[in-house]
């Protein structure tokens, strides 16, 4: 059955130049504005360590929260190997309060890439004891959701403190998404009731159609959700823009595209938000 498609939204890696890095990252700042003003739902941003592209997406997205008023600001995804749940959840909740509760935050678990040449920088005296599974994401969500982390709450001197995370977002803990590739990673997110991040780098069952194998994922998803139907899932497809194209871009995006083949099964002219 065909639906008609609820938003429509946009991801950017926000490429920036080493010697630079500004300019990349006002581009990326303009952009979000520009398509706000456009009429598009959401903007999302990708999480780049080591690389040349945006390493901290929430630190931008809350200069975007202070440009725009409307558009939805998603990250999709952050790699949670990187990051301390504790003070994620402080950094993520100051920004949704910061754009007025417009904040879509994705993640992904697992180990770090290239863990074994970064681990020394990254986890220099806890290597062998960090863990990268669920376990992670849903002890950031309880750091959302309010949950206590303290003993001790009140006023010591001067100073008061907080049983939980301050600042407290409310609402936040219930609009996080789950990058899944695999029908396994796709169960958990539903049985723990993440909304559903779905790309064109999926787990093939056994088919070597995308169309069906990605049908296959949703359905998958939304059966095991609580929210049945109701529950949202999000379609990222890739971006090849050739109708203003130079000939120059139409050429190195036709060089280009050959590159993508053994990361997915499905080209498209957008990235596409279905907020089913």
């Amino acid at each position: 059955m065909t639906r008609p498609l609820r938003s429509l939204g946009f991801l950017t890696i926000g490429l920036f130049d080493r010697d630079d890095p500004r300019a990349g990252h006002e581009a990326t700042l303009e952009i979000i504005a520009h398509a706000e003003s456009l009429g598009f739902d959401s903007a999302w941003l990708r999480d780049r360590h080591l690389q040349y592209g945006i390493s901290s997406p929430v630190a931008v997205l809350a200069a975007v929260s202070q440009r725009t008023s409307r558009i939805r600001l998603g990250t999709a995804v952050i790699p949670l190997g990187f990051e301390n749940p504790f003070r994620l959840a402080e950094d993520l909740a100051t920004v949704d309060v910061l754009s007025g509760g417009r904040l879509e935050p994705g993640f992904s678990v697992g180990p770090p890439r290239r863990y074994d040449e970064i681990a020394a920088a990254l986890y220099p005296d806890s290597v062998a004891q960090e863990r990268f599974g669920y376990e992670r994401l849903e002890r950031l969500r309880a750091f959302l959701a309010g949950e206590r982390v303290s003993e001790f709450s009140g006023r010591e001197g001067i100073e008061e403190y907080s049983e939980r995370i301050e600042l407290h977002a409310a609402g936040l803990a219930d609009r996080l998404w789950y990058g899944a590739a695999s029908p396994a990673s796709t169960l958990w997110a539903a049985e723990h009731g993440f909304h559903l991040l779905t790309s064109s780098v999926i787990e093939s069952t056994g088919s070597t159609d995308f169309d069906l194998e990605q049908y296959a994922q949703i359905r998958r998803y939304r059966d095991r959700h609580p929210d049945g139907e109701r529950a949202r899932v999000s379609q990222g497809l890739v971006v090849i823009p050739t109708d203003s194209a130079t000939p120059a871009q139409v050429k190195r995006y036709r060089a280009y595209a050959p590159r993508l083949a053994p990361r997915r099964g499905l080209t498209r002219l957008l990235w596409r938000r279905a907020w089913g």
